[in-house]
């Protein structure tokens, strides 16, 4: 998780309800994280009702380069050129 929160890698959080949240984890002890989210209330949530952490993308502006260049290589009509 260190490497998640060092990183601000965008993961999704599958709760033991069944519920997902995504965004980036800003702070973590040995009992919650805290999820820190775009446009969204930031969540602090216990461990013990985590049932996974998933990887999703990077954040910052590699990974919106990353996106630019993707985005400019897909054609209007949704081929990729």
């Amino acid at each position: 998780m260190r490497s998640l929160s060092d990183r601000q890698v965008v993961v999704t959080v599958k709760l033991r309800d069944g519920e997902s949240v995504r965004g980036w984890i800003e702070y973590f002890d040995d009992a919650m994280l805290r999820l820190t989210r775009e446009g969204a209330p930031n969540l602090f949530i216990y461990k013990h009702q985590i049932r996974s952490i998933t990887e999703v993308a990077q954040r910052g502006p590699r990974a919106e380069t990353q996106a630019r260049h993707v985005a400019s290589k897909v054609a209007p009509n949704g081929s990729a050129s």
